[in-house]
């Protein structure tokens, strides 16, 4: 694709999915201001960030540390706001604390532990979002429900990492009312924490909702939203 054909195209995707993210906030009665639209990066090269950023899109997504690595490298002098969105392995937590301002994957209290010991060291602050497994699905990664709750019992006592919310990934469904319920329950157990005596601050985003399903997500109370393919298109398939 043409580097002309590529900025035209990816600017029209991000016009259509601000405006189906406005029109679906304001169905639930929300402000759209109050959804943040991270644009997933993953297996596109840095053209497509650049595109992604002369969009006006400020925050990017990238699902592997090495991947994001050498994109944050080769475009370093734009202003753009890194978010880990795939599982964070303990060998990567390191470059992860430095590298990225939002870490979306957190499922247990050993990888908070290192990350706020790591900050601690690398003089960084990320927010974090705990990656809830609300279907149990055996080839997905996520902290239980009770496991949730004592990350979030762990998270008071840490000083150098940001808890901000929770995240939750479906299982993948044949239309997107089929992720809703999944959707209503992270929401759910924001509240439930809450109720329970978790710093509201530490609960205040939640990241549901990729291409596919991200409307329902903004009707269910999303405030971040996942989105790739919708802005740039079919991912690349490896070369044979």
């Amino acid at each position: 694709m043409e580097s002309r054909s590529l900025a035209a195209t990816t600017a029209a995707n991000a016009a259509d999915v601000r405006d189906r993210i406005e029109a679906a906030a304001r169905r639930a009665g929300r402000d759209p201001e109050s959804v943040c639209l991270v644009a997933v990066a993953k297996k596109f090269p840095e053209t497509h960030v650049r595109a992604a950023v002369d969009a006006g899109l400020a925050h990017i997504g990238e699902n592997r540390v090495q991947e994001a690595l050498d994109k944050i490298a080769w475009v370093a002098e734009l202003p753009i706001t890194w978010h880990l969105i795939g599982h964070l392995q303990s060998n990567k937590a390191g470059h992860a604390v430095t590298s990225f301002a939002w870490i979306h994957s957190v499922d247990s209290i050993g990888l908070l532990q290192r990350l706020d010991r790591l900050s601690a060291d690398a003089g960084t602050r990320p927010n974090l979002l705990v990656q809830v497994d609300l279907a149990k699905e055996a080839t997905k990664h996520g902290a239980s429900e009770d496991d949730t709750r004592r990350i979030f019992e762990a998270a008071a006592g840490c000083h150098s990492v940001s808890m901000r919310g929770l995240m939750v990934l479906p299982p993948r469904a044949d239309t997107p009312e089929g992720s809703r319920p999944f959707f209503r329950r992270l929401r759910e157990l924001r509240d439930e924490l809450i109720d329970h005596g978790v710093d509201p601050a530490m609960l205040h985003e939640l990241s549901m909702g990729m291409s596919h399903d991200f409307e329902v997500a903004v009707e269910e109370g999303a405030t971040m939203v996942r989105v790739g393919t919708g802005i740039f298109g079919p991912r690349p398939r490896p070369e044979a």
